[in-house]
């Protein structure tokens, strides 16, 4: 009976030092899974530094610029992690420095100046004494974590290694190789609640809110939002198909012309309005909150994007496009059209404020789950170039990166919400019947 109550029994690892690093947007359950990583380690006799916003000191160092405790990175200890598994926020803050922006080959490997800052990044490691690294973060992350690894594949032989294995974060909950990320829930509920107050101003004002979710690449987090919200219809990029895409031809900077899926955006109003008008006209409801995923934004005609910045990763900033704000008018105008009178259609963006929510007691544990899988990866079973994913009850498993990424152009494989799914059916039962 001892022996159940007991912990397990330490690794026999060979790490004196190791960094946890987390990059890309906030999410709910992040310090639970940056102080579970690092009190393994600890308590394991193997010192822990935490590198402040992610890549960005670690991208620029040289030796002549050293990076320094307090600025660059923490000495991470138990008193720093005290009570943290449950907190809000980012212990160790983020950013988005890519230094891989620049490799996008196998081939560009070879080209010092386009690795370069992964070289800062691997030399600024070793100046700290650091031997294996953690990388908590979003696709873009893991990505990174991929090119790091495959620059040091590339060192000569008998170069120091840095083992990286890196752990899942997004509260799209959009990667492959994993059931559900940590903050995923927490934000749905977050954004939920959003929705059902709404639905209660929209009632009381006879209105439309048109809210514009987080979820860049698919549409896990809108759907979820709109299903646990009451919402009365949900549409994201999976959904761009059939007669809501279309086609149009771009010419990129170097002169080539490439086919660019659009989304027929006269045919999406459409359907939001015919929403509108078989709840007002059949069911006495002429109010309601339609949910879209900001990702919708990627796919809209060239003539919408111009002079939108995109950021180091290459993605459009989605904030600037106003999307909801975009369609309310549209909508509003459509509706005044088919009917011959108005109807007030506001445009909201909902999203950031679920990144740092509190988190629930799932994704603390998810989270927790993970941090322990980062040491048990490294430490217990010398692993290097994998992604701790988890699955049923909450069992522990280990992704290499090369199932994961394109091995060719080096871009991760995003997981959407698959169109006829049970999931994707539930929101289809759920929101406002229409008889297409």
């Amino acid at each position: 009976m001892s022996e159940s109550l007991s912990r397990p029994p330490k690794a026999a690892h060979e790490f004196s030092k190791v960094a946890i690093l987390f990059a890309g947007g906030p999410a709910p359950g992040a310090n639970a899974v940056i102080s579970t990583a690092a009190i393994s380690f600890l308590r394991n006799n193997c010192e822990v530094l935490g590198m402040k916003h992610g890549y960005s000191s670690l991208a620029n160092y040289t030796p002549e610029n050293p990076l320094a405790a307090g600025r660059d990175f923490v000495q991470v200890t138990p008193d720093f992690l005290k009570r943290s598994r449950s907190s809000q926020g980012i212990l160790l803050g983020t950013a988005r420095t890519n230094p891989g922006k620049l490799v996008s080959s196998p081939a560009h490997f070879d080209e010092p100046d386009r690795v370069r800052q992964l070289k800062n990044v691997y030399e600024g490691l070793r100046s700290l004494g650091v031997e294996a690294l953690i990388s908590i973060g979003g696709d873009d992350t893991l990505k990174t974590a991929n090119k790091l690894k495959l620059y040091q594949d590339r060192l000569p032989p008998g170069s120091p290694r840095i083992p990286v294995v890196h752990l899942p974060k997004t509260i799209d909950n959009d990667y492959m190789g994993i059931d559900f990320t940590f903050g995923y829930f927490t934000a749905v509920d977050t954004l939920a609640a959003e929705v059902r107050n709404l639905l209660y101003d929209a009632e009381a004002g006879r209105t439309y809110y048109l809210c514009e979710t987080m979820g860049r690449s698919a549409g896990w987090l809108s759907y979820g939002a709109a299903i646990s919200g009451e919402a009365s219809l949900v549409i994201s990029v999976e959904d761009v198909h059939g007669r809501y895409r279309d086609e149009e031809q771009i010419t990129d900077a170097s002169g080539r012309t490439q086919t660019r899926a659009i989304m027929q955006v006269d045919e999406v109003v459409g359907r939001i309005v015919k929403t509108m008008r078989v709840r007002e006209e059949n069911e006495g409801k002429p109010f309601g909150v339609i949910v879209l995923a900001e990702g919708l934004a990627e796919y809209l005609p060239s003539r919408h994007l111009e002079g939108i910045p995109r950021d180091d990763h290459g993605h459009i900033s989605i904030s600037d496009v106003q999307l909801g704000r975009m369609f309310a008018k549209l909508v509003a105008d459509e509706f005044k059209r088919q009917t011959g009178h108005a109807r007030k259609v506001v445009g909201l963006q909902l999203g950031y404020e679920a990144r740092c929510a509190k988190p629930h007691a799932f994704d603390i544990m998810l989270g927790s789950q993970l941090g322990v899988g980062a040491y048990r990866a490294l430490a217990e079973r010398g692993l290097d170039g994998v992604m701790v994913s988890v699955s049923g009850q909450l069992d522990l498993n280990y992704v290499p990166f090369g199932d994961l990424i394109d091995p060719n152009t080096l871009v991760t494989v995003v997981r959407y919400v698959e169109r006829g799914s049970d999931f994707h059916r539930l929101a289809r039962f759920l929101e406002t019947f229409v008889n297409e």
